[in-house]
């Protein structure tokens, strides 16, 4: 995607199912300014066809559409741009949330959610790149959202091994408070004690049940379950006390604390 100059607006495409709701926000974006609308689209297929052939810098997505849904589109990009979702249902916005997408606008749109929106990718402006757009991670996790959305339900585990030696033990994930990795190693902690994984934070991330266990930081994963308090420390930072025995405490990344905040609902 190539950067717009530095005092040229950026350029927007619009992709929603619903004409009217197009048109509103063409509306409601002229007024504010700022951006440049290259098109817009009520078909997910078509946008998904101009996207891949065009260079654009923010994409306002529809969520729930006909065909292909907002993340399912993403997933067949070649490339990532800033996106903004725009949603119906308060279900998905959590969901967006979880692919790092500047924000989310609730319908019918209003001026003000709008402005905020606008004022986050204006502070973005300098970078319009930001690391997510790069992670490898990422159509792993659209194609997930995506088939969360179509309503096909995902086998997640109850148990997993870890290994000692010769031995092999099972650990009741409901008892595991989090994961976390050191020494290029991945630990499963019960109790306190830390259990040995073949798996990195990465890939338990994938594969574990997103409404229980939650990346706070590249290199820890918590269970929501065991959540006792989030504590705001000076400049800024969150640490997340677990209601294990030994009172354990957590960090969370300063870009994941606003998708932790909105997950926990504070």
């Amino acid at each position: 995607m190539e950067a717009p100059m530095e005092n040229a607006p950026l350029r927007a495409y619009l992709v929603d199912d619903e004409s009217l709701a197009i048109e509103r926000l063409k509306r409601l974006l002229a007024s504010a300014g700022g951006l440049l609308i290259t098109g817009s689209a009520t078909d997910p297929a078509a946008a998904l066809d101009y996207l891949n052939g065009a260079s654009i810098d923010v994409l306002f997505l529809d969520i729930q559409m006909p065909g292909l849904n907002g993340f399912e589109l993403l997933s067949r990009l070649k490339e990532q741009p800033l996106v903004i979702f725009t949603t119906a249902y308060d279900e998905y916005a959590l969901k967006a949330f979880e692919v790092n997408s500047i924000d989310y606008l609730m319908k019918p749109i209003d001026p003000e959610q709008l402005a905020r929106a606008l004022k986050k990718l204006d502070r973005l402006r300098p970078s319009l790149k930001p690391e997510w757009q790069q992670n490898p991670e990422l159509p792993a996790l659209l194609k997930e959202l995506a088939a969360s959305l179509r309503g096909e339900r995902m086998n997640f585990p109850r148990r997993i091994a870890s290994r000692m030696g010769e031995r092999i033990a099972f650990l009741d994930l409901a008892a595991v408070t989090h994961f976390l990795a050191r020494d290029k190693l991945t630990y499963a902690v019960v109790n306190g004690r830390q259990h040995c994984v073949d798996q990195t934070i990465a890939e338990l991330e994938r594969r574990l049940d997103p409404a229980r266990f939650l990346r706070v930081h590249r290199s820890a994963l918590v269970n929501v379950d065991w959540i006792h308090e989030v504590n705001s420390w000076f400049a800024g930072k969150v640490i997340l006390s677990l209601k294990d025995a030994q009172r354990t405490q957590i960090p969370v990344a300063r870009d994941r604390i606003h998708f932790l905040k909105s997950r926990l609902g504070i």
